[in-house]
C-alpha cells in the first residue's frame, strides 16, 4: 500500500511458562543478585503497586504460605510496617519451619516488629488490603486443607486483594483453576510474564495485571522460547495503514459467506454486516431462499443469493477471494452441501459454528495451511475427541493441538482468547463478559473474512481480527454496559477501531 509511512510494529509481550521463569530465576542467581535481594526486589515493586493502588489504606492484612511466594509477603509486611501501617500477617507455616530465603524474609518482617499469627479458619482478616502471598508458581495440583480454606475465606471477606506474582489456586501455565484460587484486585507478576495470567479462568481471578521485570531481561535468553505473545491494541495501527487515496472495491476484495440454513438466518447476516464494516470491497452472502429479503432489508450493500443447496451456487465460491462457512449452516443437507462446495473452491476459508461440527463429524480428517478455524471449547473439544473440560483445563495445549491436526491457524475462543499458527501462539487479554452472548463468533468470522478479503497474511489477519473484535466489544460495553451487548453492536464500534489514523473531526485525516 500507498500513502501515509506504515507506524512501527510494536513489539508483542513474551508470555512464558512457570519453569521457564525459574530458570530465569535461578541464571539470575547464578549471574551475581543473590536470592534474598532478589525477593526484596518483587516485594518492593510489589508494595509500590500497592500503595499506588490503595494510598489511604493504612491497615493491610498479610497472607505468607510457606515458599518464596511467602517470603515476598514478609518482606512487605515489614516495608508497610516501616511505613506506619498496622500489619496483620498470618502464616499457613511455622517460621521455625522455614528455611532459606523465606525464613530470612519472615526474621526480617518479625524484627521490624510485625506480628505473626497462624491460620486459623475462623481468624477475621482485620486490614483494609489483603496481600496474597500464599501459594506460587509452582502449584502443580489442587488445593487443599489450610491454603483452601484461606483462600476461600479471602475471597468471602470482599477485601480488595493484591496478589503477589499470582493469584494462589491459578495455574501459571495455563489460566486453569486448580480447585479454589484468589480473586485479585490487582497481580503483580516479577521476572517474565505469564502465560497463565491471560487466558481461561485468569480474568476472574487477576484483575489488573502488573508485570515487573526487576532488572531480568527475559528475552535475553534466546534459548527460552516464549510460550505465546500477548496481543496489543497498537498492532491495529501497524497492520491496517491508510488506503491509498485512488483506491477501488476491486483493490479490497471480494468476501462470500455461506451459511444460513432455512430457519437459521441471522448468524449469516451477522457475519456478512461485519465482514462489509470491516472494510471488505464485496460481500456476498449465499444462503437459504426465505432469508433474502430479511438480508436486502438489514443490509442491501451485502449481495445476497438465495440457494437451495451447494449446486445452486455455481461459481460463486470461485468468484471470491475468500469463503466464510459456518455462521446458522445447520448439519443437514444444505450446510453439508454448502461446505463440500466451499471445500473444493480452492480458496482460503474461515471456519465457524456448524462448520466445524461438520469437520469433526462428516468431514473428518482434513488438512489445510489456507484456513482459519474458530472453535469455542465445545466445538474445540469435539474437533479434538475430548470433552470440553478438558479443554478448559489447558486451553494452550488444546489451540496447539487442533492447530497441529487440522493445519492453518486455530482462534479458540473464550476468556483470554488463544491463536495459534506457525508463528507460535498469540493470546488476547481484551474482551468483556457481555461478549457471552449469541452471533459473537458469527461476527468474528465475518471480521476474519474482511481482513483476509484486504490481502492480510492468514495469521496476521486472525490476530487482528480477534484483537479487533474483543476491542471493539470493550468499546460498546463502555458506551453501553456488559449486560444486553448484542453482536450486532460490534461491527460499527470495529469500523472506527479499523480507521485509527481517521480523526472524528477530521475528513481528511489519513492523507
Amino acid at each position: 500500500m500507498t500513502g501515509s509511512a506504515e507506524p512501527p510494529m510494536p513489539t508483542l509481550r513474551p508470555l512464558y511458562r512457570a519453569e521457564q521463569v525459574r530458570e530465569l530465576d535461578r541464571r539470575t542467581i547464578e549471574g551475581g543478585i543473590a536470592g534474598f535481594a532478589l525477593m526484596q526486589r518483587a516485594a518492593a515493586a510489589a508494595w509500590q503497586e500497592l500503595r499506588a493502588r490503595w494510598p489511604a489504606a493504612r491497615s493491610l492484612s498479610v497472607l505468607c504460605g510457606g515458599g518464596n511466594n511467602g517470603g515476598d509477603g514478609h518482606v512487605l509486611a515489614a516495608l508497610a510496617a516501616a511505613e506506619g501501617l498496622a500489619v496483620q500477617r498470618i502464616l499457613l507455616k511455622p517460621v521455625e519451619a522455614l528455611t532459606g530465603d523465606a525464613r530470612r524474609a519472615a526474621d526480617m518482617a518479625t524484627e521490624a516488629g510485625v506480628a505473626a499469627a497462624p491460620w486459623q479458619a475462623d481468624i477475621p482478616l482485620e486490614g483494609e488490603v489483603v496481600v496474597d502471598a500464599l501459594l506460587g508458581t509452582g502449584l502443580g495440583g489442587e488445593v487443599r486443607g489450610a491454603a483452601r480454606e484461606a483462600i476461600e475465606a479471602v475471597n468471602a471477606s470482599g477485601l480488595p486483594v493484591l496478589a503477589i506474582d499470582i493469584p494462589s489456586g491459578l495455574d501459571a501455565d495455563t489460566g486453569a483453576r486448580l480447585g479454589v484460587a484468589i480473586r485479585a484486585t490487582r497481580t503483580v507478576t516479577f521476572i517474565a510474564d505469564k502465560l497463565g495470567l491471560y487466558t481461561g479462568a485468569a480474568p476472574a481471578h487477576v484483575g489488573e495485571p502488573v508485570f515487573c521485570a526487576l532488572g531480568v531481561d527475559a528475552e535475553g535468553a534466546a534459548d527460552l522460547v516464549p510460550a505465546a505473545r500477548r496481543l496489543e491494541a497498537g498492532l491495529i495501527a501497524a497492520w491496517l495503514p491508510p488506503r491509498p487515496r485512488d483506491a477501488h472495491k476491486g483493490d479490497c476484495g471480494h468476501a462470500l459467506v455461506l451459511g444460513g440454513a432455512p430457519g437459521f438466518g441471522g448468524a449469516a447476516l451477522l457475519a456478512a454486516e461485519a465482514c462489509a464494516r470491516l472494510g471488505a470491497g464485496k460481500v456476498s452472502l449465499a444462503t437459504a431462499p426465505e432469508h433474502v429479503t430479511a438480508s436486502l432489508v438489514r443490509r442491501p450493500e451485502v449481495m445476497v443469493h438465495g440457494v437451495r443447496g451447494g449446486g445452486d451456487l455455481a461459481t460463486l465460491p470461485e468468484r471470491a477471494d475468500v469463503l466464510v462457512v459456518g455462521p446458522g449452516l445447520g448439519q443437514g443437507s444444505w450446510g453439508q452441501g454448502m461446505l463440500q462446495a466451499a471445500l473444493a473452491a480452492s480458496r482460503p476459508l474461515v471456519v465457524d459454528a456448524d462448520g466445524l461440527n461438520l469437520l469433526a463429524t462428516r468431514f473428518s480428517g482434513r488438512q489445510r495451511d489456507d484456513w482459519i478455524l474458530t472453535p469455542h471449547p465445545g466445538e474445540a473439544a469435539r474437533l479434538l475427541g475430548r470433552s470440553a473440560g478438558e479443554v478448559e483445563a489447558d486451553r494452550p495445549a488444546a489451540a496447539r493441538a487442533l492447530q497441529h491436526r487440522y493445519g492453518g491457524v486455530v482462534v479458540l475462543k473464550g476468556a483470554g482468547t488463544l491463536v495459534a499458527g506457525p508463528a507460535g501462539l498469540a493470546v488476547c487479554p481484551y474482551g468483556n463478559p457481555g461478549m457471552a452472548s449469541g452471533g459473537m463468533g458469527d461476527a468474528l468470522s465475518g471480521i476474519l473474512g474482511a481482513l483476509l478479503a484486504q490481502g492480510l497474511d492468514l495469521e496476521v489477519a486472525a490476530r487482528l481480527g480477534v484483537l479487533v473484535h474483543a476491542l471493539a466489544a470493550d468499546r460498546a460495553a463502555r458506551t453501553g454496559g456488559e449486560r444486553g451487548l448484542l453482536a450486532g453492536d460490534l461491527a460499527s464500534c470495529a469500523r472506527i477501531l479499523v480507521n485509527p489514523t481517521m480523526g472524528e473531526n477530521d475528513a481528511a485525516a489519513t492523507r
